[in-house]
């Protein structure tokens, strides 16, 4: 484990599996044991902020042993999509499958919410079993709810926006919501399962 201070109030820890670290962090913070205000897991990182004693907390950080690895939860929320998008042809190329071979791989897969970016409800779901190369020229506007793939990652678009992940299907499922609580759909340690519609 890395840990590295980030401004006055905020740790960022380097771990090798983001999910269990947050489970265990955002544990420890529930029970009223880690002072901070917020435990934001990425990629292969995990950002704690409103930490009220670095030198303090990154000791009791470096003397705790490494959390059991991420766990799937057993229920998994279910996206419809309809696969069909411009790219699903190039990434069955890619998985060296059949088109049908490819969704079927892709909704026999339960992913997991690895972290939230790039934009509200945007959730980097982990779990693909390959890799996908982004686009060389992203395109300019992904239309909201296009389902898509990028190296180890799936995801879905929760607004219209630029993109260079490849699209292989659409869904109508609403990602964010202001009036929602949490206002996004997926959150990290969520399991995704895509459901052919």
């Amino acid at each position: 484990m890395e840990i590295r201070p980030v401004g006055r109030s905020a740790l960022l820890i380097e771990v090798d599996d983001p999910l269990a670290w947050f489970a265990a962090l955002d544990a420890e913070r529930a029970a009223g044991r880690l002072a901070v205000t917020d435990i934001v897991p990425g990629a292969r990182t995990v950002l704690l902020d409103g930490v009220s004693s670095i030198a303090a907390v990154a000791a009791t950080l470096r003397s705790w042993p490494p959390p059991p690895r991420s766990a799937r939860d057993a229920d998994a929320i279910s996206i419809p999509v309809t696969f069909d998008g411009p790219d699903l042809s190039t990434v069955a190329r890619c998985a060296d499958l059949s088109v049908d071979a490819l969704i079927a791989a892709l909704t026999g897969t339960t992913f997991t919410v690895a972290f939230g970016g790039f934009a509200p409800g945007f959730a980097y779901l982990s779990g693909l079993p390959w890799s996908v190369p982004r686009l060389d020229n992203p395109r300019p506007r992904v239309p909201a709810g296009s389902v898509a793939l990028a190296a180890e990652f799936a995801g879905i678009y929760p607004t219209a926006s630029p993109g260079g992940w490849q699209l292989v299907g659409r869904t109508d499922t609403v990602l964010f919501g202001i009036d929602r609580d949490p206002p996004a759909l997926l959150t990290p340690g969520l399991c995704v399962r895509f459901v052919a519609s």
